[in-house]
């Protein structure tokens, strides 16, 4: 498998599979497997990945539960190239399909509501706010630079069938105008999940499930904390990445 400058290929210790990464672009991080890990699906499900980087949460997805297929949506052009490598080279194209498209438009190409699942782990932040990388690919990833929440919620709803799931991983600080969304556009939150670095801090990230057209009912999961106080991680978390 052909690598460029700064790129490397990683063991995910999951069923053989392995990824290309560049280690000067936007490597995948806790919250992708997390998310991963938080969703579930049927066998025969298939799913979409919007803004999917690497290609790290359809990896994850097939090596756990194995959907029917898996259309992975990527806007950055080199982004989505190295992706569709990683894909070559675990032999999964049969599976994973990587478009390089704007998930804005993704249901022009992939089809309206015709999917069970929809994940993301979209940039977090608001343009505008905090300090934006100079690293194009990174202040993408990182910031709404080209996608805001209401984007992504709309794609989803598009993409999805009446009942589908859609899963997405965020930060607490954007939980209300996260649910806005999702209600403006048929997805019901279902269920949370928030993530804290370890106990007595706040929560830092969180995991969410919705329902396209389904009725109201919120259900708040226990927390998940990251690390002990000595600074391991927590059997939960070494659960989750032993699983890999």
């Amino acid at each position: 498998m052909q690598l460029y400058e700064n790129e490397r290929i990683d063991d995910l210790q999951l069923k053989g599979l392995k990824i290309i990464q560049n280690k000067e672009g936007f490597c995948f991080g806790m919250d992708a497997v997390l998310l991963a890990n938080f969703t579930t699906f049927e066998m025969n499900s298939k799913c979409v990945d919007l803004g999917t980087g690497t290609g790290i949460i359809p990896l994850l997805l097939w090596g756990k539960r194995k959907p029917q297929s898996i259309q992975a949506v990527e806007l950055q052009p080199k982004i989505a190239e190295m992706a569709h490598r990683t894909v070559v080279m675990n032999k999964l194209t049969e599976y994973i399909k990587i478009h390089n498209i704007d998930l804005k438009q993704a249901y022009t190409s992939l089809g309206m509501h015709k999917y069970d699942v929809v994940t993301s782990n979209p940039p977090y932040m608001p343009a505008g706010t905090g300090i934006i990388n100079p690293n194009e690919s990174k202040s993408i990833s990182r910031h709404e630079v080209r996608c805001t929440i209401e984007d992504v919620v709309k794609s989803a709803n598009n993409l999805l069938k009446n009942g589908g799931s859609f899963f997405m991983v965020h930060r607490p600080h954007r939980l209300v105008d996260i649910i806005e969304m999702l209600r403006k556009y048929k997805l019901e939150p279902k269920i949370i999940r928030f993530v804290h670095p370890k106990v007595g801090k706040k929560p830092n990230l969180l995991l969410i499930k919705s329902i396209k057209g389904a009725k109201p009912e919120l259900r708040l999961l226990d927390p998940l904390y990251v690390y002990k106080d000595d600074g391991t991680y927590t059997e939960e978390i070494k659960d989750i990445y032993s699983s890999l």
